[in-house]
């Protein structure tokens, strides 16, 4: 996969996912480059209606729509459960904006949702004393997610939610390229008590050493789990004949064609995959228990995004040390934290080619997930 303009591709590739919780792991984003953001107007109320799997891949959207409009080019991004940051050289600056303004308006014809949508060159970020830095966390040999750090994408989300950095409406609105995009899978039931979503941020007057060191801390509970918490078993989720997914994936990625239409080339490819995936059977270069294990490895369970973002396969024992940790940690004004605790764990997937081991997997709660924990940040946990 081609990177934009040298910088992100010659990041080195970090296997650690612990080193990453230290400043010097990152490296400042160039200065001409642009910061986007996305987020769904009323989250935490679509997912209170039971609407989680549309919130997330509504969230996800904005990945595969960039991800097609820059032709397979490698960019940093982060998935948030309901909306989505990267950035971009400002080469691509403009394309950014462009696909982001179809998809609000593509969104809002399609499910009457709005979608917020900004830009903000990164130098405004770096006015404000703050910055955004990047790694690159190698989850597999074969997939690579961004991590984000410096405080400055926080900044312009916030900025974004205030309507100060919106991206105006597009004179023509063709729809953007979905392709990729999926949520075929069932969700996934915890194996060691509970699915816990965790959003942990610093301080205003944390300093990096201290965040660093508790989000050790934090992670050090993690590791006494099963794979660390990762929550997608090696075998892979279950998948039912016709999913249930299908319906609103027709209605994502219809574009050109009727929604009948996509529905129904839809559901002939579930049939298809779901008798190969049953039966563990090979069709040509597809593997599919191949398929699976990597899907597994590639998935995206935890990162860095100007804080600590998890979702975890929890025992209450290690749920209840983490909260222990952190309420601590927030009665000494060094962190903001939110928790959240379901039964399930989702998956929402991108997958340029079944035949090629690229395709991620964004794992997010299947109750509310990463939106539900950040609303209840600055809430004392029971």
């Amino acid at each position: 996969m081609k990177d934009l303009d040298g910088f992100y591709d010659a990041l080195p590739r970090q296997d650690q996912f612990s080193n990453l919780a230290k400043p010097s792991a990152f490296a400042p984003l160039p200065v001409d480059w642009v910061i986007c953001c996305s987020d769904i107007v009323g989250s935490t109320k679509l997912i209170a209606d039971g609407k989680y799997k549309l919130v997330n891949m509504i969230g996800a959207s904005v990945i595969a729509a960039m991800q097609n409009a820059l032709q397979g080019a490698a960019f940093p991004y982060v998935f948030g459960g309901d909306g989505t940051s990267f950035a971009v050289p400002p080469d691509h600056a403009a394309t950014a904006r462009i696909t982001l303004a179809r998809l609000r308006h593509w969104v809002a014809k399609e499910f009457d949702i709005a979608l917020r949508v900004a830009a903000i060159p990164l130098a405004e970020i770096r006015n404000q004393g703050l910055d955004v830095s990047v790694a690159r966390h190698a989850v597999s040999p074969h997939a690579d997610y961004a991590m984000f750090g410096g405080g400055g994408l926080a900044w312009a989300e916030a900025q974004m939610k205030q309507g100060k950095v919106m991206i105006p409406d597009c004179a023509e609105c063709e729809p953007p390229d979905l392709s990729g995009l999926s949520c075929r899978w069932n969700t996934i039931p915890a194996r060691n008590g509970l699915i816990l979503s965790l959003v942990m941020l610093p301080s205003a007057t944390a300093t990096p050493a201290q965040f660093t060191q508790l989000a050790t801390r934090v992670l050090d509970l993690a590791a006494s789990l099963a794979r660390n918490g990762h929550p997608v078993p090696i075998a892979g989720p279950g998948l039912e004949m016709i999913p249930q997914g299908l319906g609103l994936e027709a209605r994502l990625t219809h574009v050109s064609s009727a929604i009948w239409l996509s529905r129904i080339r839809l559901t002939l490819s579930a049939l298809g995959a779901g008798w190969l995936f049953r039966r563990k059977q090979r069709l040509g270069q597809f593997d599919p228990s191949h398929y699976l294990a990597v899907m597994s490895a590639n998935a995206d369970f935890r990162k860095f995004d100007d804080g600590l973002k998890m979702t975890l396969d929890c025992s209450p024992e290690v749920r209840d040390q983490i909260t222990a940790l952190l309420r601590t940690a927030q009665a000494a004004g060094r962190v903001r934290f939110g928790l959240h605790a379901q039964e399930e764990a989702r998956l929402t997937c991108i997958v340029p080619s079944a035949s090629r081991d690229d395709h991620v997997h964004f794992v997010d709660g299947a109750a509310g997930g990463y939106t539900r924990a950040a609303s209840n940040m600055d809430k004392i946990p029971d």
